[in-house]
Order: C-alpha cells, then structure tokens, then sequence
C-alpha cells in the first residue's frame, strides 16, 4: 500500500472493489473504460471529469457515475491537489438487485456523497465482517437505484457493423489483431472504421483492444497470477508493455494492483 493510492478487495466479496486516492496530482488516466459500474466521489479539491464526449469540472461533494463501457478520465488541473474514492461492482450482481446502468453521470446531491463515503469507510474496515460489508452495499445499491433515473435506450441503433467490431475485439482482444482482421470481421472498408470507430466508442480501434487486454489484465491479476504470465496471455508484447498500459489506463502499475 502506498499514501498515494490504495486498492481494497475481500475474496468473500468478489463483485465490489474499493480504490482511494489521497493525492491525484499523482495519478493521470488515458481514456478508458470498465466492464463493471463504477461510482466515485471527490473528497476533496476539484478535477477534470471526463464521460462519454463531455468534460466537465467536478470538485468536493461531487459524486461521478460511469456505466460499464462508457468511456472516461479523471485528471488533476493545473497540478491542483484533490483526492477521490471509487468504487467499481460487477454488473451482474447489481442486476441481481434489479439496478441497470443510470442516466446521470454526476450528482451534487449531500446525502448521496455522504452514504457513498460512508459505505466506501465500512469496506475497508478490517474490523467489520463480510457479511455486514454485503449488507451494507446491497443497501446502498438499493437505495442508488430509487433514486436515479435508469439510462434511456437509444435514440437510435449504431451501425450494426461497428457494433460487430466491437464485439470481435472483445472476443479476440488477447490475439494479434490487425485493423485489417476487424474490418474485415466487421464488413467495413478500414478507412470507413478508423473514421466511425471513434466518434461512437471514443476510442480508436486500437485504443480499444488496448483498453480490453487491460480489463482482461486487470481480472487475472486481482486473481494473484503472475504478471510476466498475464502479460503475454493479455496480448501484450511483454510485461513492460503491460506496465505502459496498465498505468496509462489504470493510473497503477500491474504490482500495485495486483498486491492489494
């Protein structure tokens, strides 16, 4: 653990995961996403906030919501301090309780910030049991979903061929993938692709096989695997490839991450 950056997970618990930053002037994230619901807030200073195709300023008292997939960052301004919690939960477990994917990306809201922190302070207490740390977040994911709109469904369907590109980078993410070998798959000239991919998912192709291998990376390690061998099986050319990304995406290198 470092003052800087600190990760909390339980093995008993294995759809939540905790993350406290006490100093983000040290901590700078490249776009990404996740594959889970992730929910943050701004325990002190202010920040740039990123979310789909929309920054914004966000500062204490803030709370930030991001669906799974969603593209986001959260960067420092101008080197001014500021600090953060985050917690990130497995969709299929939120939609056990019957929450979806919300329609606000931030609240303001003093009782949402204050039960956020409040559960974020019982996670990582090592005095309370697991038990009552399920408790506690069921009811907070309870509550989360009666007082937030869910996300509307789209105006409009995508491109059902950037979708298909999409859905073939996830499944071959940890395979040499080629832009060709997308277009392809996908039915798309790749200039058409380069061009479409981005304005859609906010990140280029490649941009999005990188942030897949990283989710995939991020999975193995919270296992205990070992590094060098998550990074070949990840698709990465070595374990400093995997360090380059990892911590441009996540802000962490793989050996913080995975000792947590």
């Amino acid at each position: 653990m470092t003052t800087t950056s600190y990760f909390w997970r339980d093995p008993a618990l294995p759809f939540i995961e905790a993350r406290g930053v006490a100093d983000g002037r040290k901590v700078c994230y490249a776009r990404h996403s996740h594959a889970g619901f992730s929910i943050g807030a701004i325990t002190a200073g202010r920040s740039s906030y990123l979310s789909g195709h929309t920054w914004r300023e966000v500062e204490t008292g803030t709370v930030v919501m991001m669906n799974p997939g969603v593209v986001h960052a959260c960067n420092p301004i101008a080197d001014q301090p500021w600090s953060y919690l985050m917690l990130y939960v497995d969709m299929p477990w939120l939609t056990r309780l019957g929450f979806a994917p919300v329609a606000a990306t931030l609240s303001t809201a003093p009782a949402l910030f204050e039960a956020l922190v409040q559960l974020y302070d019982m996670l990582i207490d090592n005095q309370r049991g697991a038990a009552c740390k399920a408790a506690a977040a069921e009811a907070f994911f309870g509550d989360l979903r009666q007082q937030l709109e869910a996300a509307p469904p789209p105006l409009a369907r995508p491109d059902a061929r950037l979708e298909r590109a999409a859905a073939f980078i996830r499944a071959h993410c940890t395979e040499p993938l080629k832009l060709e070998d997308i277009s392809q798959a996908a039915g798309l000239s790749t200039s058409y692709l380069i061009r479409t991919f981005k304005q859609h998912y906010g990140l280029t192709p490649h941009g999005f096989v990188l942030d897949c291998r990283v989710q995939y990376a991020r999975a193995q390690l919270r296992q205990g695997r070992l590094i060098a061998e998550v990074a070949l099986e990840a698709g990465f050319a070595d374990q400093a490839h995997l360090q380059r990304a990892f911590k441009q995406h996540l802000a962490a290198t793989p050996g913080h991450y995975r000792s947590a």
